[in-house]
């Protein structure tokens, strides 16, 4: 592990904001995939079933590829909106979205 400020990757307990936004995502995945499994919707709950534990438990690069492959569940045409409750699917997308915002700054003080 590097030491802050010495040039390499942090480890993720070391960027609070980010890991309290991957937790909070995490939750709401662990929802939204409940809310699929409850309605039968299986293209979504396999499309989704890696993601809370990536949301967890993954380093900074994968943490980010994991919260963009959640995103993209929220297309134009095809999106999670339309076959889960907007109660879970809509926080859900703002967690994701956060998340995002959190690495974008990180990696714009890098």
């Amino acid at each position: 592990m590097t030491r802050p400020g010495v040039g390499g990757p942090q480890a993720r307990h070391e960027l609070p904001s980010i890991d309290a936004a991957a937790l909070t995502a995490a939750r709401w995945a662990d929802r939204v995939l409940r809310a699929a499994e409850e309605r039968g919707v299986e293209r979504w709950r396999a499309y989704l079933a890696p993601i809370p534990e990536q949301l967890r438990d993954a380093g900074l690069r994968d943490l980010r590829a994991a919260a963009l492959r959640a995103r993209a569940a929220y297309g134009p045409k095809d999106s999670l909106r339309d076959a889960l409750p907007e109660e879970v699917a809509e926080p859900f997308r703002d967690a994701l979205d956060l998340l995002l915002k959190e690495l974008a700054r990180h990696e714009a003080r890098r």
